[in-house]
């Protein structure tokens, strides 16, 4: 077999096993809410909880998985590790909760 044959044999094979890209979920807390309140993902997919008040706020974990501090008017990010249903809630102010649902 020619060696160049072989490199495009490799490559389509590479190609068809390259794992779907992971998705980005958008979270917003604005007015006290977190919206969505609940929100499905899966592993690798990456959250992104945006904050539209001007205070600051908290995804704190109530299992500690995660504590992220939201400055007023800015966002931040977190990469899903690992399945299981996560509720979390704002340190500042824990009226303001939310569930993420994480499936493998």
């Amino acid at each position: 077999m020619k060696p160049g044959r072989l490199f495009s044999i490799a490559l389509v094979f590479a190609a068809t096993v390259v794992p779907a890209h992971a998705a980005t979920i958008e979270i917003t807390m604005e007015n006290l809410v977190i919206s969505p309140a609940e929100v499905s993902a899966k592993v690798g997919d990456t959250i992104t909880w945006i904050n539209r008040d001007v205070f600051a706020h908290t995804a704190t974990a109530t299992n500690g998985d995660f504590d992220v501090t939201l400055p007023p008017k800015k966002s931040a990010t977190l990469v899903l590790k690992k399945a299981g249903t996560v509720d979390y809630y704002c340190r500042f102010h824990p009226n303001m909760k939310a569930t993420l649902k994480i499936e493998p």
